[in-house]
């Protein structure tokens, strides 16, 4: 990182603790442009074709995991085992950022726990990860992940959480653009994954379509990595970049399969992330307690975290909730979480692992 860049990390942290120190700026608005950009999120969840809409009555959550397995809106993470819920906590966790910023609530972020401590923690756990098995994954092989998690419905105004869903997913490896980047599996239906609308190539390997070939080409030092991750990661002006690399760390490191090196380096590099702590009471969708990797954002007043099993390290699922009353719900209302149950490389879409 430049000298430049150092200076900018430095005010921004001294802008962070002002914030803190001092009362809120108030605010009537959001900056101008980002209603569209809340919009957008907003019916990516709620499904803003109007046509689809008309034909469907009462869709619950399988049905709208569905329609963004095979329509994906906008780029995001290809989380494998929680294609549904990981678009619900983007869109909560936007529309919590425009409420915090029409109430003039604070800016920065702020956690619990020893920050001190929990960059021990991700060492062990980048210990561990890296002393895996590096698997060889062709580029005609697809990444599988069976999980499970909830869906969050926001079409009432509130937050409305749905029930545990189970799904599977199959990743393509394919290198290069591709248009049809796997399948997926909810309700005893298997329906495409599809690149982005308007993509004329298809998506490429990458941030949102982290294949292992790509994951073998990231940094290992975790500095180059964390400047590496925190350029390539979208930006908006009412949302905390910190924040977002977490959250795309998280991304990644719940993927069905990781090169050990990767792995490691990812968890280290989380560490350098300001504002990371640990998490006591950490459990994932299942309700598998473990050890607790956690970033608040009080722009959002958002709440993530990362749970792993306490014996072997390895990664477990997410949660994430809200940290303050909102208009869209209460302090500790969950905002969607997950649970991986089971990863594999496969040679076939559609086809399970053998036991």
């Amino acid at each position: 990182m430049t000298g430049t860049d150092n200076g900018r990390e430095a005010c921004a942290a001294e802008r962070a603790e002002l914030a803190r120190l001092l009362p809120p700026a108030p605010e009537t608005d959001l900056p101008p442009g980002r209603h569209e950009h809340h919009r957008e999120r907003l019916m990516n969840l709620i499904d803003d074709d109007t046509a689809r809409a008309q034909d469907r009555t009462g869709a619950g959550a399988g049905d709208r995991a569905r329609e963004r397995a095979g329509r994906p809106a906008r780029p995001r993470l290809l989380r494998p085992s929680f294609l549904a819920p990981v678009t619900a906590l983007a869109v909560a966790g936007a529309l919590v950022v425009g409420y915090s910023a029409q109430s003039g609530g604070p800016a920065g972020t702020s956690g619990t726990g020893d920050t001190r401590s929990v960059s021990q923690v991700l060492l062990r756990i980048s210990d561990a990860a890296g002393k895996g098995e590096a698997l060889p994954v062709r580029d005609d092989q697809f990444l599988y992940t069976r999980g499970t998690g909830r869906d969050v419905d926001l079409t009432s105004g509130k937050l409305v959480v749905g029930p545990l869903e189970e799904s599977e997913s199959w990743l393509s490896q394919k290198p290069g653009p591709q248009k049809k980047l796997g399948v997926f599996r909810v309700d005893g239906e298997t329906l495409p994954i599809n690149a982005e609308l308007g993509d004329s190539e298809g998506t490429r390997p990458g941030l949102f379509r982290p294949t292992y070939r790509w994951l073998s080409t990231l940094p290992t030092d975790p500095r180059q990595l964390l400047d590496y991750l925190t350029e390539i990661t979208p930006k908006f002006e009412d949302q905390d970049h910190d924040q977002a690399v977490f959250e795309a760390i998280g991304g990644l490191i719940g993927g069905p399969v990781l090169p050990p090196g990767t792995a490691a380096a990812l968890y280290k590099a989380a560490a350098l992330i300001p504002g990371v702590t640990e998490a006591p009471d950490a459990r994932d969708a299942l309700g598998r307690t473990g050890v607790g990797i956690a970033r608040e954002d009080a722009r959002s007043a958002t709440h993530t975290e990362w749970v792993f099993d306490r014996d072997g390290l390895t990664y477990l699922g997410s949660r994430s909730y809200l940290t303050k009353d909102t208009e869209y719900g209460k302090k500790g209302d969950l905002l969607g979480d997950d649970a991986v149950i089971e990863t594999a490389v496969v040679d076939k879409a559609g086809v399970r692992p053998r036991s």
